[in-house]
């Protein structure tokens, strides 16, 4: 399984998943034309699906267009189904989308918005989770509650730590700013900002990344975690009110 990975829009990222053997190609979301189709041109890969995470314009805007020029089949959310543009599958927690022998698994993440899905390849420990996950952060709550999105991001700790995290959006830098001022004695964030700022000085990217690294740095996914609870002064609360706390914080900084 191949991935291309390019700019699109302002800071968000557009995929391309190959598999060489079938030749099919699916492109994860559509947030741009353009970029999209000159990868696919420059890979010489034939798009044969586009797998959406979520209704957003820099998420499934660019479908219609794609499908014109490729002719793929799109596949979406089911619980969004209504606002897919050209959506002509719709899956849901339990079913899978295959690209030639790869199986990726659905699962249901709402929380920044109502019907959210990423798709998970355990074979090959990968993940396209769109807005759900970010490194160093999580989606905004547009639609859903705080309960939902930490219940959707439990779903995610369940992956091994090796599993390549594929996030929609270069939110990175800010972060671990955000990140930092919550924890500014936390082991290893200094570090890890270190390292993002001097990839973003490279003009590289900070994303993929890893699982493993996401559960020991990243505060959205360590609202069990009582360090984290004691810093935002809510020692010994429920996992969801640590969440919550630290996803208004970030939304106010």
């Amino acid at each position: 399984m191949q991935i291309e990975q390019f700019g699109c829009l302002r800071d968000n990222y557009g995929f391309l998943v190959h598999d060489p053997e079938s030749g099919e190609t699916a492109c994860i979301d559509t947030p741009e034309v353009e970029p999209i189709l000159a990868a696919l041109a420059r890979r010489g890969w034939r798009l044969t699906a586009i797998w959406n995470t979520h209704h957003h314009p820099d998420h499934a805007g660019g479908n219609l267009a794609i499908r014109e020029a490729t002719g793929c089949t799109i596949v979406g959310p089911a619980a969004e189904a209504a606002r897919i543009p050209g959506i002509e599958r719709s899956v849901a927690e339990g079913d899978e989308v295959r690209l030639g022998a790869h199986r990726f698994r659905v699962h249901d993440t709402p929380g920044h918005t109502s019907g959210h899905i990423v798709y998970h390849c355990p074979e090959q420990q990968v993940a396209f989770v769109g807005d759900t996950l970010f490194a160093l952060g999580c989606g905004r709550l547009f639609e859903g509650t705080p309960q939902q999105m930490w219940a959707s991001l439990r779903k995610l700790l369940e992956w091994p730590d090796d599993t390549l995290v594929y996030c929609a959006h270069e939110y990175t830098a800010a972060n671990a700013r955000f990140a930092r001022s919550v924890e500014p004695d936390h082991k290893g964030l200094a570090a890890r900002e270190r390292e993002i700022e001097a990839l973003r000085a490279k003009g590289q990217p900070t994303v993929p990344t890893r699982m493993g690294l996401e559960r020991a740095t990243n505060p959205f996914l360590r609202a069990d975690d009582p360090a984290l609870a004691e810093a935002l002064g809510l020692a010994g609360a429920p996992a969801e009110q640590v969440f919550a706390r630290t996803r208004e914080l970030k939304d106010r900084f």
